[in-house]
């Protein structure tokens, strides 16, 4: 877990921490990652309750993981796309971008999932069959965007430079694939006076028309229980991409 931290609440500055303080709980679980230069980090491993109240604790809002696990933090478990709106976009082009992710990746036989952002935009990921290296996984998820982009260019962009982003356009963000990036995790609060929540969707209420403003800590917990975890078959090992075949 990289640690953005909030020590003076959401109206304050924020920093990204990525190595776990001390001291610390002897029931921290420590992932030592090697940075080059041979600097290693002990990123804190956050798989429990213990473990996530300490994090908030220290003041962390967005929960922001990796995707690879721990014995090999080089071969993710996932390919995603993050959605990002140029300024003054409507939301509605965003769940329309999404719809194109989800039918780009629908021709190649990838089922896919979506969830807000629970700030701007929507998250698409596809559980994959760990093996591809993340270098790999990004250069598939480049190709994919720009293919979408030049495909619908009135709508969709893969331009990663701000300056030269079309406007009233939609990012297809495939960087945040590159190693060493995370985004805020499913069910992570966001800093945001609404207390919004990245929350799991299905494609029939992207496809009816959402709001970010839908998700919050009052009413997730509430969704939750009544139709469950939408988001558990990106913990399955069933039914999971085998990226390499398009490599």
């Amino acid at each position: 877990m990289v640690m953005k931290r909030y020590p003076n609440g959401i109206a304050g500055e924020f920093f990204f921490m990525k190595r776990a303080p001390e001291p610390r709980p002897s029931y921290i679980a420590i992932c030592s990652i090697e940075h080059g230069l041979g600097n290693v980090i002990d990123f804190p491993v956050i798989q429990d309750l213990a473990s996530l109240l300490w994090v908030v604790n220290l003041g962390c809002i967005d929960l922001n993981p990796w995707y690879a696990r721990c014995d090999d933090v080089y071969r993710p478990d996932y390919l995603h796309f993050d959605l990002d709106p140029t300024e003054g976009t409507r939301f509605e082009r965003v769940l329309e971008t999404a719809l194109l992710v989800r039918d780009g990746l629908a021709s190649l036989k990838m089922k896919s999932y979506a969830k807000t952002t629970g700030s701007r935009g929507i998250h698409v990921y596809v559980p994959i069959v760990r093996g591809p290296l993340q270098k790999q996984v990004w250069s598939f998820a480049k190709a994919f965007s720009r293919e979408l982009a030049a495909r619908n260019p009135k709508l969709v962009t893969a331009e990663y430079r701000v300056a030269k982003r079309p406007a009233k356009h939609v990012l297809v963000d495939y960087n945040q694939n590159a190693w060493n990036r995370t985004l805020a995790s499913v069910y992570s609060v966001r800093p945001k006076p609404a207390a919004t929540v990245s929350t799991p969707v299905t494609w029939r209420e992207v496809e009816r028309g959402i709001r970010i403003e839908d998700f919050t800590m009052l009413n997730v917990p509430r969704r939750l229980a009544k139709i469950g975890d939408l988001w558990k078959p990106l913990l399955s090992t069933k039914g999971r991409v085998d990226l390499s075949k398009f490599l």
